[in-house]
């Protein structure tokens, strides 16, 4: 699945993350991700992976479009 900008946007603010949080998580430059998020410029898709895994690693599950648009969500916390 490829994530859009505003599943990463959605994604950082359910974490409560900053785009320098989701940097040093991704090893992503800042840049690359504000021109993400912007919607300037689209991302090589091993960028986009590290993204997504950065998120994913954090607690974030990505929802595909399902006939309502695609989303995200945090998982479940089991403890």
């Amino acid at each position: 699945m490829t994530i859009s900008a505003a599943q990463c946007r959605a994604a950082r603010a359910l974490l409560g993350w900053s785009q320098d949080d989701l940097v040093a998580a991704s090893r992503v430059t800042k840049s690359t991700i504000a021109n993400f998020e912007g919607g300037k410029r689209q991302p090589f898709d091993r960028t986009l992976l590290d993204i997504e895994n950065a998120l994913s690693a954090a607690g974030v599950i990505f929802i595909a479009e399902n006939g309502e648009g695609p989303g995200v969500r945090l998982k479940k916390d089991n403890s």
